[in-house]
């Protein structure tokens, strides 16, 4: 993961607008919000590669790039970085499009860590790739 990239790693998960109400003390997006949907994203693609409950238990190397303002709307990019016995390792990146016309800025990455657990919230197996 590289801010030097000029497309996004991964598939296009999420997409949102940033509003008012997410708005810190500076008028930036709350770094959180964007944690917070960047944490929706893995855990969609989490719950699809290990074909059920999937739950966070770290997030390792984030970077806040650049920051996200009102209106920016909010991409947000996963792909599998590693696939253990009982847990995944979802590398993510933050992108957004600015104004009217677009214009496409990195933002943030990260490397988040999911385990696949069972409905007593136990780890269980990562199943076997079908590809």
């Amino acid at each position: 993961m590289s801010d030097q990239t000029t497309e996004p790693q991964g598939d296009l998960t999420l997409r949102t607008v940033a509003m008012p109400a997410d708005m810190n003390g500076n008028g930036d997006i709350f770094g959180g919000w964007v944690l917070s949907q960047m944490d929706i994203a893995c855990g969609i693609l989490a719950r699809e590669r290990a074909r059920g409950r999937c739950t966070t238990v770290a997030v390792d190397a984030m970077k806040f790039i650049r920051p996200v303002a009102v209106g920016d709307v909010l991409c947000v990019y996963t792909r599998i970085g590693r696939v253990g016995r009982t847990s995944m390792g979802i590398e993510v990146e933050a992108w957004v499009k600015r104004g009217a016309v677009g214009e496409r800025e990195k933002v943030t990455e990260a490397l988040f860590t999911f385990v696949a657990i069972d409905e007593e919230g136990k780890p269980r197996p990562v199943p076997a790739s079908e590809t």
